[in-house]
């Protein structure tokens, strides 16, 4: 038994006006799977060719586990010559993944191979693309970003599962507090509704990625992620047209970032434990509740 979860719309191509009354203004998810035919990134980028122009680069990586209470979230577990990893993806399960990894600002020439979806929206941060690697078995843990832009993500060269909420649904997801990350003691993909009554019945999405299709994820979504093969996606963020959301999304920053990372650092395991305790609270008082209304 999982969570209720249905299918994202998904479209080959889109007008400007069907894609913001339909999409951005409802913060409703969408597939556009013609997004990227035109780009060189979509006949030229595979692992051999990232391997072949980024292989002597060395890369943090991420793994599956727990996030230690000692130390900052997304902390590596490891560290490699991209081109090894790359062969390890390539030839092998694996965990390890690499995380919101700038390489354009090592290889600026990538960035000919994108092409902003400028005509669907405005708010891209052109200086903040960010690429995400991972072997099949490699997961993302379930949590929203931390500055809250609105996505568009691109996946290449194999297939990624994807699970969203809304972020209404934070209290019921076990948000950790003064965090983005929901508690990681329960699988995504089967929970235990005996133990995390509070799933029961939130209601998501669920969708497949393949190479070139473009996800985009309204600001603020909740987003676990699984490679199921060894793969790559790209994300270009926007921010929201509205002041207040702007506004919205530097609290979560000074908050979710650098409060958090002080009291991490400061009070270690007991403050983690703690915050556990109060997510599972919290999670409980919201189900009682039945938020969201």
């Amino acid at each position: 038994m999982s969570f209720i979860l249905k299918p994202v719309d998904t479209v080959e191509n889109i007008s400007p006006e069907d894609f913001r009354q339909n999409y951005l203004l409802p913060r409703k998810p969408l597939v556009i799977k013609g997004l990227t035919k035109s780009w060189p990134a979509y006949e030229k980028w595979n692992i051999d060719y990232f391997k072949s122009i980024a292989g002597d680069l060395e890369v943090p990586l991420y793994d599956n586990s727990k996030a230690d209470p000692s130390k900052p979230v997304n902390s590596a577990a490891a560290r490699m010559k991209m081109g090894d990893y790359l062969d390890l993806i390539k030839t092998e399960p694996t965990e390890l993944r690499i995380f919101l990894f700038n390489i354009f600002k090592h290889r600026p020439e990538l960035l000919k191979d994108i092409e902003l979806p400028k005509e669907l929206m405005g708010g891209f941060i052109e200086s903040m693309p960010a690429m995400f690697f991972g072997g099949s078995n490699s997961v993302t843990f379930l949590h929203y970003d931390i500055d809250m832009p609105h996505l568009f993500h691109t996946h290449f060269g194999g297939r990624k599962q994807i699970i969203l909420f809304d972020y209404k649904w934070k209290r019921r997801l076990y948000c950790i507090p003064n965090a983005t990350y929901a508690l990681e003691d329960y699988d995504v993909l089967n929970p235990d509704f005996e133990k995390f009554p509070a799933l029961k019945g939130v209601e998501g999405y669920e969708l497949f990625l393949e190479h070139g299709d473009t996800l985009f994820m309204p600001r603020a979504m909740w987003h676990w992620m699984k490679y199921l093969d060894g793969s790559f996606s790209l994300s270009l963020r926007a921010w929201d047209e509205s002041w207040v959301q702007k506004a919205e999304s530097l609290f979560s920053v000074v908050t979710a970032g650098g409060v958090d990372s002080l009291l991490k650092m400061a009070l270690k395991a007991p403050y983690a434990k703690y915050r556990e305790k109060l997510a599972v609270k919290w999670a409980e008082k919201a189900l009682a509740k039945g938020e969201p209304k």
